[in-house]
């Protein structure tokens, strides 16, 4: 990060290549529009580079500073949108596909998914916006806690709240799942 603060494009690069594929990813789970990840990924690159000077890391991992720089991009994006998008079960499923797959995923891979993903995602659906973004963010994307609660600009205390509330309500649901004939979702 510091070679590129120095605007040193061959760090830029080795910085694009370790990072894009998981911040594209992310981009991903939130536009669900491929073309719309890739416009976001692209202005989030260009202002990594131009702010790379502007990175304090005291406050946040590199990895955490770009991903907050992803998400606004892409929060921005929706934002301008006539039509929103809302997350569905039959989207979040999709979500929780792209993220228990691996980071080259094949079409058939995509329908390898398990029955117990499936349930899950189900599950999640299930749960409060925010509360399924706390979650998402702690358990799909690794964050801290305390990073969940500064990319959602609440009291950390709101957030481990809302994270134990939904673990129990996912545990409770596939519980629920898991006695019905056939097991998790009939897998």
């Amino acid at each position: 990060m510091a070679a590129t603060a120095r605007q040193d494009t061959a760090a830029f690069r080795q910085l694009y290549d370790a990072t894009s594929a998981k911040l594209f990813a992310f981009a991903l789970r939130i536009l669900i529009k491929r073309e719309l990840a890739e416009e976001v990924l692209q202005e989030s690159f260009v202002n990594i580079w131009n702010n790379a000077a502007s990175y304090q890391s005291s406050l946040a991992a590199p990895m955490t500073w770009m991903t907050t720089i992803v998400r606004n991009k892409a929060f921005d994006l929706l934002r301008r949108q006539d039509d929103t998008l809302e997350l569905d079960a039959d989207t979040f499923d999709k979500d929780v596909m792209t993220a228990l797959e691996s980071p080259d995923p094949t079409p058939l891979d995509a329908l390898q998914l398990s029955g117990d993903a499936k349930a899950l995602a189900g599950c999640m659906s299930r749960l409060d916006g925010q509360h399924r973004q706390a979650v998402a963010m702690a358990f799909f994307h690794d964050l801290s806690h305390s990073e969940v609660a500064e990319q959602m600009k609440l009291p950390i205390g709101t957030v481990k709240t809302w994270i134990r509330r939904s673990l129990e309500k996912l545990r409770n649901c596939l519980a629920k799942l898991d006695a019905l004939p056939g097991g998790m979702g009939g897998a």
